[in-house]
């Protein structure tokens, strides 16, 4: 019986007790011919198994632990996404949808095997030490990640706000690791801010797509638009690593009028949706361009793609992360869950990502604009003790510096203002 320790089932008796439960999940008129296609064998084989870790283990393991490891092998063995959630897992998940919890502020997988930051986030602890995407993680604490399933790491990383937590990670293009500690935070997941990068030009950050993102993003292009009418718009998903399905839809309806942005397509037939745009768009002509990088992921690829296949806005950056399945959550009615991958997604124009990721249309990596001294012209503004302008408030000397810190999105206004130059001819 699950949850008495101690008392070993024979592989006769756990083979008649599991093969009832097999055949109750399935429609009875199907039981007939289903029950000679059960593999009978492999069933006796996994109750064989069952009996001798109960009888010879080195330490007594209850029976309710061994299936809760066996469920989580099944699932895990599938793809890196699929996983069983129990009870803590499962509440851990629902926080993190609801965009509040005890944390760092990462988001990771796992890459062959290995510990794999997919993005920090921004403005937490993660993000301002430094942490990068396709940083390995090696260890948490002292527990080597190895042989930690993925939740069980994000278990691990998260905690009460104030306690610290040391994290070592190898980066790419390094030989040897590095330690990096830092202190637990309330992580509240703010998903959407904007501002002006110059007049006319704007600025929008989706960070993760959470239930209301598509509804903040449409709020934030108008709160723009009142400060000055926009003549381009920058919006920023890299180290962007997904999230609802239905926000990234939201997100890319803000821009287009019209067509398909997204569709799936599963083994059974209700994981086969369609979505697209509906009329009435919060800025369906405004010159856009899209950020994307290596962290960009899942719901992310969904806006990035749809736009570049409806040829509504130019993709800029680095290769997107690659992720395109759809997992859908399975509450089992105890308090614990299933995260299952269900199906895959494409754009408009048919393209599956997965594993593949978006290409920019313009590639520009990350980097940083260095002015060399040979040959630079002095100007007043260079001068020890100059009068600071009237017309050059503080706001844009940060400005410059910033865009200057990010090449990225210094070539994306560059290039919008490009577009505005050319569609004036």
């Amino acid at each position: 019986m699950p949850g008495r320790a101690g008392l070993a089932l024979s592989p006769r008796r756990l083979l008649a007790s599991l093969l009832p439960v097999a055949l109750l999940a399935l429609p009875l008129p199907a039981v007939s011919a289903v029950n000679d296609d059960l593999p009978v064998e492999e069933i006796q084989t996994f109750a064989e198994v069952f009996e001798r870790i109960k009888r010879a283990y080195v330490e007594e393991v209850d029976d309710a632990t061994l299936l809760r490891n066996a469920m989580r092998g099944m699932l895990s063995e599938l793809d890196p996404h699929s996983a069983f959630l129990d009870r803590e897992q499962f509440q851990s998940l629902r926080e993190s949808t609801q965009g509040e919890f005890g944390g760092i502020g990462i988001e990771v997988g796992l890459e062959d095997g290995q510990l794999t930051v997919i993005t920090p986030i921004d403005d937490t602890p993660a993000s301002r030490a430094g942490l990068q995407a396709r940083d390995q993680i090696l260890s948490i604490d002292d527990t080597p990640t190895e042989r930690l399933s993925l939740q069980e790491a994000v278990n691990l990383m998260r905690g009460e706000p104030g306690t610290r937590i040391e994290l070592t990670i190898l980066r790419r293009g390094e030989s040897s690791p590095r330690t990096v500690t830092l202190t637990r935070e309330v992580i509240r997941t703010e998903s959407v801010r904007s501002e002006l990068l110059e007049p006319g030009y704007g600025y929008l950050r989706v960070s993760q797509f959470q239930t209301r993102t598509g509804d903040q993003v449409a709020e934030q292009i108008r709160r723009l638009e009142r400060e000055a009418p926009l003549s381009g718009l920058v919006l920023d998903l890299r180290n962007n690593p997904g999230g609802v399905l239905q926000a990234a839809v939201g997100v890319a309806d803000a821009f287009l009028d019209s067509g398909l942005i997204v569709y799936t397509e599963g083994r059974l037939p209700d994981t086969e949706m369609q979505f697209s745009a509906s009329p009435g768009s919060a800025a369906p002509e405004v010159p856009l361009v899209v950020l994307i990088n290596g962290g960009s992921a899942s719901a992310a690829e969904i806006v990035a793609g749809a736009l570049q296949d409806q040829r509504r806005a130019v993709v800029m950056g680095t290769e997107s992360f690659g992720k395109g399945s759809v997992q859908q959550i399975m509450p089992l009615g105890n308090g614990e869950g299933l995260k299952l991958t269900t199906a895959l997604y494409y754009t408009p124009n048919g393209r599956s990502i997965q594993a593949q990721g978006i290409e920019p249309d313009v590639e520009v990596v990350r980097g940083r604009v260095e002015v060399t001294e040979t040959g630079r012209e002095v100007r007043e503004a260079d001068l020890e003790g100059h009068l600071r302008s009237r017309d050059a408030p503080r706001e844009r000397a940060e400005l410059s510096e910033r865009l200057r810190e990010d090449y990225q999105l210094g070539e994306a206004l560059n290039l919008l203002k490009a577009l505005n130059v050319l569609s004036r001819r």
